[in-house]
């Protein structure tokens, strides 16, 4: 597979905004782990321009993604055994030792929680139950790591069926053309809003039945997308369309939200009106944001590369980051607007202090995300064993290997 340029920089932006929402989650009214003095509604405006499509974009691209993975791997066992490795490794690690810090926050702010962190690490985290109503050890903000993990197994079982590799031309005439943005529109306004009436994710992974019915669709719709040029020509083509749609209805969520703050909505016809709105916006800001990174955003750039391997390091600290810093910061009394201002470059600089030094020490890259750096010798190995796959004579495999040697 040729790779998209667009698609990685569309993964990069998701991840970024993610990191700016969970900021935004200790400023606005809404349940978190950690929150400033005085939450504003007015912060559910801008919240809101993300909210309705950011997790399911993920999904989206975390599909397509898998997708290029897959074409690079010899088999489905090697890709499994990849993603194992790529995503519960990291997951485990996260749970132990980057998540831990967010529980403790929150118990003692919340709960009158007395005992210092290292107390509570070594002695309650690790319980396998629950502390003043808390469940621990968790994943925290790491769910989506667990629900990408069992996704993609279910992804590999799909794939041993006989016959799943000729649904693509299927695909390609259920989502081709406008159908894009229509066909996926149409289904979440069915499951999520006409029959299910979805609310919020519980983030409990067998108790989370209407995400998984948003989210598994969302991957496998990403991992066809990646074969497909002609479902991503008709979401570029219609990409203006999309954007427009997108734009009207993020304009009725907020003008919604200026005229009952705090979703105080008077009456049972209103409240429909913004899920309705909400849910139209899940899908056709998604379908805009993916065709105008096909139509603008297919090049490479130098610092490409970078970014899109540091994405996953920083998706793994940046909330840690921000629910340690702002406990820290409220005995100041510093106000919103300075917590704020100290939040954003902390966070940034935190999250790349991280991915620098854990991409330097070879053992720490695996806990974080990344590969192990391949030795030399292994890399000669590997190519000896390349040229010899593709034909080459003894002698001559010899001789091209014979640069690498000296």
């Amino acid at each position: 597979m040729q790779r998209h340029y667009g698609m990685d920089w569309l993964r990069i932006g998701a991840f970024a905004l993610l990191i700016f929402y969970h900021i935004g989650m200790v400023f606005v009214p809404w349940g978190f782990h950690v929150k400033t003095v005085q939450p504003a509604a007015w912060v559910e405006i801008p919240m809101l321009f993300t909210n309705p499509w950011r997790l399911t974009l993920l999904f989206v691209v975390s599909g397509f993604a898998s997708r290029a993975l897959l074409a690079k791997s010899p088999g489905i066992g090697k890709f499994l055994n990849s993603r194992n490795a790529r995503l519960l490794i990291p997951l485990a690690f996260g749970m132990a030792v980057v998540v831990p810090p967010q529980t403790w926050v929150e118990l003692v702010g919340k709960h009158g929680y007395t005992r210092g962190f290292l107390w509570f690490w070594l002695h309650d985290y690790f319980r396998f139950g629950t502390l003043f109503g808390t469940v621990m050890p968790t994943w925290n903000h790491l769910w989506f790591v667990a629900y990408l993990w069992v996704y993609t197994l279910a992804l590999c079982l799909l794939a041993l069926i006989p016959g799943t590799n000729r649904l693509q031309p299927a695909f390609d005439k259920l989502f081709g053309g406008s159908r894009g943005l229509w066909v996926p529109l149409a289904f979440l306004l069915v499951t999520q809003f006409w029959l299910f009436h979805r609310e919020d994710d519980t983030h409990d992974l067998f108790g989370d039945a209407l995400a998984h019915l948003q989210y598994f669709p969302a991957l496998l719709f990403g991992f066809g997308l990646a074969g497909s040029r002609a479902v991503m020509a008709g979401l570029s083509r219609y990409c203006q369309l999309s954007g427009v749609i997108a734009v009207a209805s993020y304009a009725a969520i907020a003008g919604l939200l200026v005229a009952y703050p705090d979703f105080s909505f008077p009456t049972h016809n209103v409240a429909t009106v913004f899920r309705l709105a909400r849910e139209i916006d899940s899908w056709a800001a998604i379908a805009a944001l993916v065709g105008a990174a096909d139509r603008f955003l297919d090049r490479d750039h130098k610092w490409r590369a970078t970014l899109a391997e540091a994405t996953f390091p920083f998706y793994i600290i940046h909330q840690t980051v921000i629910v340690v810093v702002e406990y820290w910061l409220l005995p100041w009394h510093v106000g919103a607007l300075a917590e704020f201002l100290i939040l954003v470059p902390t966070t940034i600089g935190s999250c790349w202090a991280f991915y620098l030094i854990g991409r330097r020490i070879d053992r720490l890259r695996p806990l974080i995300g990344l590969k192990r750096r391949i030795s030399p010798a292994t890399a000669r190995r590997d190519d000896r064993k390349t040229n010899l796959d593709a034909g080459d004579p003894p002698w001559r495999q010899s001789d091209r290997a014979q640069p690498d040697l000296a």
